[in-house]
């Protein structure tokens, strides 16, 4: 393992020649945020008009532009969030323990975007460095990693690579199917997995991108891409209760919500034990 020193006293680490992080600790006794470079590039967001199980939100296709940037390996841990919870409050109280599903691994939920950002707010502080949550633009290009399949290990999914309703379900009288493409079908946990389960790392070293817990990005919603940024910035309005975007589906989403392209919204007062969060940080001058 390589380390190089970069400005803010920040170490790189290089592992395996290509995926290069750094490690932010929080607190004693609590695992270091792992972030890992993203870097500068551009592809298409959205989806083409013959992806399976497209929604018209996904569209048109259009290409962003982004600079370097970090983002964390996986969802923030409720470890995580309660030593950051117990740092000095910024504007808003955090509860220390909200999740539903109790497990220092386990994703923390049913947090606000509010509240998420208040994470990112505390942790800037203490850190001295500008934690933020990432855009839509950044957060799909980071899941993607350089793809341009549905999901970032290929073209379908399976419940051995991440957390979602494997089962086909019948809600009234409409039937949903727990296999995408030619995938097979797999299991329905109906919980959260350690963020760590999946032994799954994208191109950027990035892992449970698809399910497990939706996640909050800076963007206010918008039906479709028409005058979408094209520098992977935040896409946000002068209403401040605007729905924000959530990304990457949960662990009782079916397959087809798991895609990278996949978009979702809630209020951001919302408080859900399938909604949880990643941190990205803007990249260092070398």
């Amino acid at each position: 393992m390589q380390k190089m020193d970069i400005s803010f006293q920040l170490t790189i680490n290089k592992r395996q020649g290509q995926n290069q992080y750094y490690e932010e600790p929080i607190a004693e006794g609590v695992r270091s945020l792992e972030m890992m470079r993203i870097p500068a590039g551009s592809f298409l967001m959205g989806s083409p008009d013959n992806e399976l199980e497209r929604f018209p939100d996904e569209g048109t296709q259009h290409k962003v532009a982004l600079s370097q940037f970090f983002m964390a390996k996986y969802p923030i841990t409720q470890a995580q969030w309660r030593g950051v919870a117990a740092m000095p409050q910024v504007k808003r109280e955090l509860n220390p323990e909200p999740s539903n599903f109790k497990g220092e691994l386990l994703p923390v939920e049913q947090v606000s975007w509010y509240e998420a950002v208040e994470f990112c707010d505390r942790l800037t502080i203490y850190t001295d460095r500008q934690y933020r949550l990432p855009t839509e633009a950044e957060w799909e290009y980071a899941c993607r990693a350089g793809t341009t399949t549905p999901f970032h290990f290929g073209e379908t999914i399976t419940t051995d690579l991440a957390n979602y309703c494997g089962e086909d379900r019948k809600i009234g009288e409409t039937d949903y199917s727990g296999s995408y493409g030619a995938g097979p079908n797999g299991e329905y946990r109906q919980k959260t997995t350690l963020v760590d389960q999946f032994d799954v790392a994208n191109a950027f070293g990035l892992c449970d991108m698809h399910g497990n817990v939706w996640e909050w990005c800076q963007d206010h919603w918008h039906k479709n891409y028409e005058g979408a940024p094209t520098d992977g910035s935040a896409w946000l309005t002068n209403d401040e209760e605007a729905n924000r975007v959530l990304r990457g589906g949960s662990w009782s989403s079916y397959p087809w919500d798991c895609r990278s392209a996949y978009r979702f919204n809630a209020t951001p007062v919302n408080r859900h034990f399938k909604v949880g969060f990643r941190v990205s940080c803007s990249a260092p001058r070398t």
